[in-house]
């Protein structure tokens, strides 16, 4: 067995890198080109997720955020961006590391990636599990800023194959 942990490697380099870069991307002038448009995922209870405490509430466990029209305010740091969208009306600022995207994708490029979160967020999301009271989940999905959600035509790559069993 290798001693080299490519699938950890693979997915931090579609997180610091893919990911990353088509947010700038999306953050420049110019803004998203053409049709493309994000979902991203993730764990609203990773650390350094930073929502409000509401949202927080209605999405105890994971979270979709979509960037297409009606999004401000878009900054990509080295380890994570934040994003201005509304929610029922109410605007609000997310803060998302980019180790708390469990799902990536680009309906319209055909680009989705599935991730496994990281070490460093199971864990924080292990402490505040255990430090919160359990809720039910709520029933409904994800807010999607309003827009219909699009049937995934897009094909997912899927790095179990190179995780260490």
């Amino acid at each position: 067995m290798s001693e080299i942990p490519y699938g950890a490697l693979v997915e931090r380099a579609l997180r610091e890198v893919v990911i990353r870069e088509a947010l700038r991307v999306a953050a420049g002038a110019d803004g998203l080109p053409g049709e493309h448009h994000f979902y991203i995922r993730f764990k609203t209870k990773a650390l350094g997720v930073d929502m409000p405490e509401s949202l927080r509430q209605q999405y105890p466990d994971e979270m979709t955020v979509v960037l297409r029209h009606r999004f401000w305010d878009l900054e990509v740091g080295d380890n994570h961006f934040a994003v201005g969208l509304s929610f029922g009306g109410v605007p609000a600022t997310l803060r998302i590391p980019y180790g708390a995207i469990t799902r990536f994708e680009d309906p319209y490029a055909e680009f989705a990636v599935q991730l496994a979160p990281t070490a460093e967020t199971t864990e924080a999301i292990r402490v505040v599990a255990q430090e919160l009271p359990a809720e039910p989940a709520p029933d409904a999905p994800p807010e999607t800023e309003g827009e219909p959600e699009e049937t995934a035509t897009a094909d997912v790559v899927s790095l179990d194959q190179f995780r260490r069993k």
